[in-house]
């Protein structure tokens, strides 16, 4: 009981939870664009990219249980599957500003480029924190709140009569 309610307590605000997802996110994905880079001159690049995909979004998760969105502990399976497919839609998102960017200039210069990947990155990472805070990691916040707020089971009685009232009697109880 007083375990959920420091959880409760412990939980971050939206603010801090964003600072603490940019932090987080932007951490691991740095340290994983150095981690293709190494691999991708081991390896065809794009096996390099998924290997550190997996694993950065498995990273991440766990950060953002522990850390960002204060969770108390470590992320579901559940959890993991849900922030995987919220990562895959960011990743489709991106490829499609790059491909649409490809299609309507014919030689974009690396500045263009960067320009339209990190706005589409920081546009699905908004989207992304949104629907981790909300969605994912929000069940254990609304355990958590229904363990603190009602903390004794509530007992009502029903009393049972033998027939059933008739429409006056009905009318003279309203």
């Amino acid at each position: 009981m007083e375990s959920a309610q420091s959880q409760e307590q412990a939980a971050p605000g939206p603010f801090t939870a964003f600072a603490r997802f940019v932090l987080c996110g932007g951490g691991v994905g740095i340290a994983s664009s150095f981690a293709v880079a190494g691999l991708g001159s081991w390896m065809p690049w794009a096996l390099a990219n998924a290997l550190v995909t997996v694993g950065s979004t498995l990273l991440s998760t766990e950060l953002h249980a522990r850390f960002t969105f204060g969770a108390g502990g470590r992320a579901t399976w559940r959890q993991h599957a849900q922030s995987a497919g919220s990562a895959a839609a960011a990743y489709a998102v991106t490829c499609m500003a790059m491909l649409v960017l490809q299609q309507l200039t014919a030689a974009p210069g690396a500045a263009l480029e960067q320009i339209v990947y990190l706005s589409a990155s920081a546009l699905t990472g908004v989207a992304r924190f949104a629907v981790l805070r909300l969605v994912v990691f929000a069940r254990n916040r609304s355990q958590a709140a229904a363990t603190v707020d009602s903390p004794r089971p509530v007992h009502a009685t029903v009393a049972r009569t033998s027939a059933p009232a008739g429409p006056a009697a009905l009318c003279r109880a309203a």
